[in-house]
């Protein structure tokens, strides 16, 4: 319970740096940064943040990277989050919900270790395990796929962005195996992956 109580505390007393992250000088908000990331891995070293500053206030976001085995950490510290004036905290990352700029191409892209996908780019065809027919499986399409195909990261990118398109609990919970592949000429079959959400909400329900 120390270390929930430690972290609550780091983050309360300095939460104004975090605040106002693109008036601090660099070196100043990294010492800070680097320092709450330090504290929040004595409590588990495998769970992340991700601020977000909004107009009017900023968002901290706990995540799991998608691990459902900290799903249940990652509650527990939310659970204890302190009231912060002009702060939201979020226990994971949440779904997209403003998919108008994947609809007409004006998002901008996700650079990950040197590999950049734009999600508005990107297709899906839905795929089945015939050995558990309820489980969905998808296979991810990418149009620079043969670039990027022996990056060992390039799993790890593209689970990244569903994971914030669809939300880390979805990402978890609702498909079951992804592959990786060239997007050819137009297929019928694929669909655009901002709709990803959508479709696993319809085949929830069927």
């Amino acid at each position: 319970m120390n270390t929930i109580t430690n972290f609550w505390n780091y983050f309360q007393q300095n939460n104004f740096v975090f605040l106002l992250l693109n008036e601090i000088p660099k070196d100043e908000l990294k010492t800070h940064l680097d320092k709450l990331l330090e504290i929040l891995h004595q409590y588990n070293k495998d769970l992340d943040l991700i601020i977000k500053n909004k107009k009017n206030g900023a968002e901290l976001i706990i995540t799991a990277n998608g691990n459902p085995y900290l799903f249940k950490e990652v509650e527990l510290l939310a659970h204890h989050a302190p009231v912060i004036d002009r702060w939201k905290i979020t226990a994971f990352l949440q779904p997209e919900t403003k998919l108008t700029k994947y609809e007409i191409g004006t998002d901008k892209p996700l650079d990950y270790y040197g590999i950049t996908l734009l999600i508005s780019e990107m297709y899906f065809i839905p795929l089945e395990n015939p050995n558990k027919p309820t489980d969905l499986g998808i296979k991810v399409l990418l149009k620079n796929y043969i670039v990027h195909k022996d990056n060992p990261r390039l799993r790890e990118a593209v689970y990244v962005h569903i994971e914030h398109l669809i939300g880390e609990k979805a990402f978890a919970n609702d498909i079951a195996f992804i592959k990786i592949g060239q997007l050819e000429g137009d297929d019928e079959n694929q669909i655009e992956l901002y709709n990803l959400k959508s479709y696993i909400d319809i085949e929830m329900e069927n």
